[in-house]
């Protein structure tokens, strides 16, 4: 794709979710499908949720029009894309109705074991560490987990939009700077741009929420680009540019495994829910997070030019200083609870 076309595409891609979200706050409205509060939410007011109905398919399209122009044929994105879609009408379905955590698992692994089986990313996942059935079993349990803990991770006004531009314009520069097939680079950008849409309608206050069928395929797309980035050599920078999310995710999760909990229960023990319900804004925990973001961003192009374990380590001191703000750095103020995880 030509960089002319390629910019005007994320241009048109960021308009269509910035209009494509605002009809579906009055559909939603309309209809009622609405985020009633609890003494356990972050808003005081009934918020449409359900804004992946607009990010998602704005994404895939723009997506497919990338593929078809690919060197190779559209056929390894097409599956990506339509296991999305179906993952996105899954949870459609639980935001409605809600379903099983069972059969929401159970339709992520089926949708992750596809791609792998049918669209691989190119060489081992893992830098060749282990042997190729194991890689890809790893492979898929990863990107299993991402896609779940990147619809935990989706608890205060802003965080998931913001994550989402940064891993998926942290994926295009690190898949420009390794010199990578410029497909990988334009789905990042427009990954980012659909996020920036979607972020201007969902920064606190939030007018609307994203809502399963926007986390989980979200999650979904974004653990495709990391795993391509990694398959094709740039391991460490696929590690660095999510490593917050991964970081606050399981280690939460493990402290609520040793206390005996039952993890897949709504709870708000998350760094971020913590530094929420200590007193600081939504706003000023995002804002945190996005500078976070921005030094690992940084750091995953320094490990793309080859300085692979030295960004790994210095990336790991930045989360730590993050997780150490986020649970000890007071803040004046008042603030209603953050959302519970699902």
């Amino acid at each position: 794709m030509e960089s002319f076309a390629a910019a005007g595409l994320v241009v048109l891609v960021f308009a269509a979710s910035l209009a494509g979200t605002a009809g579906v706050v009055r559909v939603l409205r309309r209809r009622a499908i609405l985020d009633h509060p609890t003494e356990r939410s972050s808003h005081a007011e009934p918020t449409p949720r359900g804004a992946g109905l607009a990010v998602v398919p704005v994404l895939i399209a723009a997506w497919l029009v990338i593929g078809l122009g690919a060197p190779g044929g559209p056929w390894d994105i097409v599956i990506v894309c339509a296991c999305a879609l179906g993952l996105a009408a899954l949870s459609w379905l639980d935001d409605l109705k809600g379903l099983p955590a069972f059969l929401r698992l159970l339709g992520q692994a089926v949708a992750v074991a596809v791609v792998l089986a049918a669209a691989p990313g190119g060489g081992p996942y893992f830098a060749g560490l282990l042997p190729p059935a194991l890689d890809v079993l790893a492979a898929g349990l990863v990107w299993l987990w991402f896609v779940n803990l990147f619809n935990f991770m989706d608890g205060i006004d802003g965080i998931a939009g913001t994550e989402t531009a940064c891993v998926g314009a942290g994926v295009a520069l690190a898949a420009a700077l390794t010199g990578l097939d410029g497909a990988l680079a334009f789905y990042g950008l427009t990954a980012a741009a659909a996020a920036l849409g979607f972020l201007w309608w969902n920064w606190q206050p939030a007018r609307i929420f994203l809502g399963d069928v926007g986390s989980v395929p979200l999650g979904f797309l974004l653990g495709w680009l990391l795993l391509s980035l990694a398959a094709r050599g740039a391991w460490a920078a696929a590690l660095i540019l999510p490593l917050y999310y991964l970081t606050d995710a399981t280690v939460t999760l493990f402290r609520r495994a040793l206390r005996g909990e039952r993890v897949w229960r709504a709870h708000r023990e998350h760094y971020y829910q913590r530094a929420v319900q200590r007193g600081q804004s939504h706003a000023a925990v995002v804002r945190a997070v996005l500078a976070a973001n921005v030094v690992l961003a940084a750091l995953a192009a320094v490990a793309a030019l080859g300085w692979d374990w030295q960004a790994v380590a210095v990336a790991c001191a930045v989360v730590a200083a993050l997780l150490y703000y986020l649970e000890a750095v007071p803040a004046a103020g008042a603030e209603t609870q953050p959302r519970p995880d699902r």
